[in-house]
């Protein structure tokens, strides 16, 4: 767990600099523009540790339900070995859909003086403001929104479903209450993280 939790941190440390960089820049010269390099670099890094997040706090779901469901075998599954394997496949997949969605933008013409109605490059709004045919790009975006955040949310329900079933067959109350502290911390993550992302993303398309 502290494995998982150490490198999510790292993530995290890597992510807030792709958005808070730019933006106190911007306070600091009193300018809203960014070069497209500038924005094609942010969208890159912004997307590859949005995704490194939701298959990090997937992999501790997991991680919290073979714990809860198989304590007896947890020294067995999850193993060092097991645990560098996931991080691995964890940023080979965040890299590779990062590097695809981009390639998917860069063939895009744009129209001069394009103002983002969003407060950083967001892939979604910079590819609805280009001039050519944007099809394959959203096709792209959208498989990739539905893998990623999706797939993810069910993946870690369904670990939770799991281990809520487990924690029910408990007899003692202290044991439920021990079996469950465990993942307060993990749940808290998974609230802020996805509810604090929902909530952007529908003020944004109100807005």
């Amino acid at each position: 767990m502290y494995f998982f939790l150490s490198n999510l941190s790292f993530v995290d440390i890597c992510f807030t600099p792709t958005t808070v960089t730019r933006m106190l820049v911007n306070i600091q010269t009193h300018s809203k523009a960014i070069s497209y390099a500038g924005c094609i670099t942010q969208m890159y890094f912004f997307i590859l540790f949005t995704g490194l997040d939701d298959y990090i706090l997937t992999v501790m779901a997991y991680d919290r339900f073979v714990a809860i469901c198989h304590p007896l075998h947890y020294p067995v599954i999850m193993n060092p070995r097991l645990c560098g394997l996931l991080l691995l496949v964890c940023w080979i997949t965040s890299v590779l859909d990062s590097l695809l969605e981009i390639l998917t933008v860069l063939p895009l013409s744009f129209c001069v003086h394009v103002e983002i109605p969003h407060f950083f490059c967001e892939i979604n709004q910079v590819v609805h403001l280009a001039c050519s045919d944007t099809f394959f790009s959203d096709l792209v975006m959208y498989i990739s929104a539905v893998l990623l955040g999706v797939g993810t949310l069910i993946g870690i329900l369904y670990f939770y479903s799991k281990i809520v079933s487990s924690i029910r067959r408990i007899s003692s109350a202290q044991g439920k209450y021990k079996a469950f502290s465990t993942c307060a911390s993990h749940l808290s993550v998974v609230s802020l993280f996805y509810g604090t992302s929902i909530g952007v993303y529908l003020s944004s398309a109100v807005t």
